[in-house]
């Protein structure tokens, strides 16, 4: 079984052929653009083939009460790390906010089944090791697609390796149920992302504005929805003299 996983991989990973613009790399942000965009490529044929079909087939099949449950639950999970990350970020008042919700929520709300804390003014910080490099000023590097993963850049790419170690799923012994919870997580995530895909379909370079989203998005994270104004190319140098005003014509003499 596994040979053959392997085979319709290698199989998948042979015909991701993605068209290249001739300009592609010249982006400082995304020195890699080729490589990336051919990995892209790749994940939307195994997306296709396997993992859509099993999101849409959740999101059919099983009745949205149950969805919304399983969402919550793995919400929950979500904020011990993001009390970790936000302790680490020096927010002490979101940290333990976020550690009220996963008492509220694990208690009242069945496990997280029911969000409780939010309907009580407690509002999710959503935060990752990947946001708190970016607070402390580590730079977000090049753009990178990783093999099934998909978008992420360098920073966040340390922040997920990091994200391993801080998840409560992957401290659970035993296997099947580690494993299921992972599976799980991950059919209800992508099926989050259905109706989301829809806007990517209708660009004229979906690539492109999968990356741009992507890279926008985590910016406002990690400014926590306050980013500073980018510095406009334009605005690069030396400033520009002031234009002198208008000098009146000489009056005719008498």
């Amino acid at each position: 079984m596994l040979r053959l996983a392997l085979a319709a991989v290698l199989v998948l990973l042979g015909g991701a052929c993605a068209t290249i613009p001739p300009n592609a790399g010249g982006n400082p942000a995304d020195p890699l653009e080729r490589y990336n965009r051919h990995m892209l490529e790749f994940n939307d044929r195994v997306d296709r083939a396997l993992f859509k079909p099993v999101a849409q087939a959740y999101v059919d099949y099983v009745p949205g009460s149950v969805r919304d449950c399983v969402g919550n639950v793995f919400s929950n999970i979500g904020d011990v790390p993001g009390a970790l990350n936000n302790l680490l970020q020096g927010k002490p008042r979101e940290a333990v906010s976020d550690i009220c919700r996963v008492v509220i929520n694990s208690t009242i709300g069945v496990l997280g089944c029911f969000d409780v804390a939010s309907k009580a003014g407690l509002e999710k910080s959503d935060e990752d090791f990947g946001q708190t490099l970016g607070r402390w000023g580590f730079p977000q590097g090049a753009y990178f697609v990783w093999p099934f993963l998909g978008p992420s850049t360098i920073r966040d790419s340390f922040g997920r390796v990091a994200g391993f170690y801080t998840d409560p799923v992957d401290y659970i012994d035993s296997v099947r149920w580690r494993n299921s919870l992972w599976a799980t997580r991950f059919i209800d995530t992508r099926a989050s992302l259905l109706p989301a895909e829809k806007l990517f379909d209708t660009a004229l370079d979906r690539y492109q504005a999968i990356r741009d989203a992507y890279l926008q998005r985590r910016r406002n994270q990690v400014y926590d929805g306050n980013p500073p104004r980018e510095r406009d190319p334009d605005e690069e140098g030396e400033p520009k003299p002031a234009t002198p005003p208008d000098q009146p014509e000489p009056a005719p003499p008498r």
